[in-house]
């Protein structure tokens, strides 16, 4: 199932069922699902990067992070540009960056046993 949802404008006012928003919503979430998915968008969170640095930045292997990288590509949630040989990797927009960062913030406060707050 490709988790993008049908072209609106910036903000999705087309109308859409609630079933299928719920539906895109959920498989974008198994997506992030996963540790090292998680480091990648956490990590292309604070700017684009080729395959070496998020390969230093998650510490995982270079063949499962690339193949974490087609699978986010495939999604639509990450996109990609050349450079010369390389190819650097970006979030396709802003909404994801603070998807995982909230994401991370009830991380924290679950850790730390923080009060929670709005």
């Amino acid at each position: 199932m490709d988790p993008r949802p049908p072209l609106a404008d910036a903000h999705g006012s087309q109308q859409r069922s609630g079933g299928e928003r719920l539906e895109v919503a959920a498989a974008v979430l198994a997506l992030l699902a996963d540790r090292t998915r998680l480091a990648l968008m956490e990590r292309l969170g604070r700017g684009e990067a080729d395959v070496t640095t998020l390969v230093e930045a998650t510490g995982a292997a270079r063949p499962s992070v690339s193949q974490h990288l087609a699978k986010l590509r495939l999604a639509g949630l990450v996109s990609t540009r050349k450079d010369g040989r390389r190819v650097v990797y970006s979030l396709r927009h802003g909404h994801l960056r603070r998807l995982v960062d909230e994401a991370l913030n009830v991380a924290d406060h679950q850790i730390g046993s923080l009060a929670p707050h709005d």
